[in-house]
């Protein structure tokens, strides 16, 4: 196999973009007839698309892998987090105008922590235009560098503004910027948790981020409903096509497909992976010092399983790094969930948690056997992202052989309507006695506290005694059970005491049901007995 030269194979994969096909020699005879053809000029050259990044994938896969990042002027890398972002696109140079449909391009400076940069491309009527780097393109606010910036920089990333919110109004609406990540929004939303194009090695020592290395946006006046985006990922162990359909509206659509080729067998990918923050919830004690009763950008974990059954668990933010797998077969949909929407849960009036987005992913066609992989790290204070979640195939993707499949991300404000029975509203755990009761405790022994609202539970809260709770748990046992109306919510509380042998973990489940029709999701909670 010959060998690649990294960067004459970088420059022949943005050449090849551009190549025309050379029209056909006419034959010399002048008996013969001349084609019709003939007077029609060359053809008119190919529209790029999806195939086009996939075949750069594939070239890109079989080249050895650059690791280190093109050196930036140590007057970027030395910016901190708020002179960065005092670094701001001119909305008026946007590459998209008249003729682009209602959205807007906007590009980020390379600097601070984003030291990868990216070449962005913008297409129209199929021909791809790289956007070329200009400092005259940024406002650098308060930031003065001694020297010229280099005219071939480039940009860290890109986002485009739509009227998202107003119709006269230019609202940014999806970003994608630092390796692999992007971020969308539906109407009246914040941004909170993140989405990933690859998550792979998670958890491990050997933990990689491949990044998008390069962009393509195609947007019109044709269909104005929608952003495309083509992307070509480059890691270590993987490269990628990608195309990203953005739709956005009240709750905003991003239609995802991607074709990857591995570098090397025995690598752990990670599909569809989310990230988000949980610091901490309604259960959290006297731990923390803030006068905010919650923080966190999601609080639960939802998955709908290929069998139908509808789960959530709570997220936590643990001492120790905790995986949880939990294993399936063409599972249905799963995503990281903001379910508490009241402000007097937060009280945060400058970051506004109530409006992060719920991200919630729905594979398209059969993704096989696996397991969801929920990752939950230790954290100190809410500026980390310590939740990761995502779709592992059982039989991991081969090198050599293209990997493809496809999915749709829908962010949410309002995601009662996933699954259409009762749901979990809130988790505590307690002692397992009234107050003042005399009554002694075991040791090992805990009260889950679980209210379920929602599908038919206002209907059957006039009759509690209606409804059964089915618990289980995976070590120890259920000791009591309690089913209380609760005409708050419009809903149910149950009570469940659990007896473990102190620092034994157990797994926790409970739905409730009447007769053999499922009232609510399933409950899932992991505790450490103490």
């Amino acid at each position: 196999m010959p060998q690649f030269d990294r960067r004459s194979l970088l420059n022949a994969l943005a050449l090849s973009g551009a190549a025309t096909l050379a029209p056909r020699a006419l034959a010399q005879n002048p008996a013969k007839e001349t084609p019709a053809s003939a007077n029609a000029g060359p053809p008119p050259a190919p529209r790029f698309g999806f195939n086009d990044v996939v075949k750069r994938a594939r070239d890109l896969a079989n080249a050895p892998f650059d690791a280190l990042p093109p050196k930036l002027p140590e007057a970027l890398t030395k910016l901190d987090f708020d002179s960065y972002r005092d670094i701001r696109f001119r909305s008026e140079k946007s590459p998209l105008g008249a003729g682009s449909g209602p959205f807007r391009l906007q590009a980020f400076h390379p600097g601070f922590i984003y030291k990868h940069t990216v070449v962005v491309n913008t297409i129209r009527d199929g021909i791809s235009t790289p956007l070329p780097y200009s400092s005259t393109l940024f406002d650098t606010g308060r930031n003065k560098f001694d020297k010229n910036l280099p005219v071939n920089l480039g940009f860290a990333g890109f986002r485009l503004h739509y009227p998202l919110n107003s119709p006269h109004g230019q609202e940014e609406v999806v970003s994608f910027l630092g390796a692999s990540y992007f971020r969308f929004l539906g109407r009246g939303q914040s941004y909170g948790l993140s989405a990933r194009g690859l998550a792979v090695s998670t958890g491990g020592d050997d933990e990689e981020f491949p990044f998008f290395r390069e962009f393509w946006i195609e947007t019109s006046e044709q269909h104005p409903e929608k952003a495309t985006i083509f992307a070509l990922l480059d890691g270590s162990s993987v490269t990628g096509a990608y195309r990203f359909e953005l739709f956005p509206n009240v709750e905003s659509v991003m239609e995802v497909q991607a074709t990857i080729f591995p570098r090397r067998s025995g690598v752990k990918f990670g599909l569809a992976p989310l990230t988000s923050m949980f610091f901490f919830g309604e259960d959290h004690g006297k731990y923390y010092d803030d006068f905010r009763p919650e923080l966190h950008d999601s609080d639960g974990l939802l998955m709908h399983t290929g069998a139908g059954e509808w789960i959530w668990r709570p997220l936590r933010a643990p001492r120790i790094v905790t995986m949880t797998t939990f294993s399936d077969n063409n599972i249905r949909g799963f995503g990281l969930v903001q379910r508490e929407r009241n402000f007097e849960h937060y009280q945060d009036i400058d970051l506004s948690y109530e409006t992060r987005p719920t991200y919630f992913v729905e594979p398209h066609g059969d993704w096989g056997e696996g397991r969801i992989e929920l990752l939950e790290l230790a954290t100190k204070d809410e500026t980390a992202d310590n939740i990761v979640a995502y779709w592992t195939p059982q039989n991991p993707p081969e090198p050599g052989k293209a990997f493809t499949y496809s999915y749709r991300i829908r962010a949410l404000l309002d995601a009662a309507d996933l699954s259409p029975n009762g749901r979990v509203k809130n988790t505590w755990k307690t002692s397992p006695k009234a107050l003042g009761s005399p009554e002694p405790v075991n040791v090992g022994e805990r009260r889950f506290i679980v209210d379920f609202a929602g599908g038919d539970l206002g209907f059957y809260r006039r009759d509690p005694g209606l409804v059964e709770i089915s618990a289980t748990t995976s070590k120890g046992k259920i000791t009591r059970t309690i089913l209380q109306a609760n005409p708050h919510i419009d809903g149910i509380r149950a009570m469940i005491d659990v007896q473990v042998e102190p620092g034994q973990t157990t797994d926790i489940r409970a739905f409730l049901h009447a007769g053999p029709h499922a009232l609510t999701e399933t409950w899932l909670m992991p505790w450490i007995a103490e």
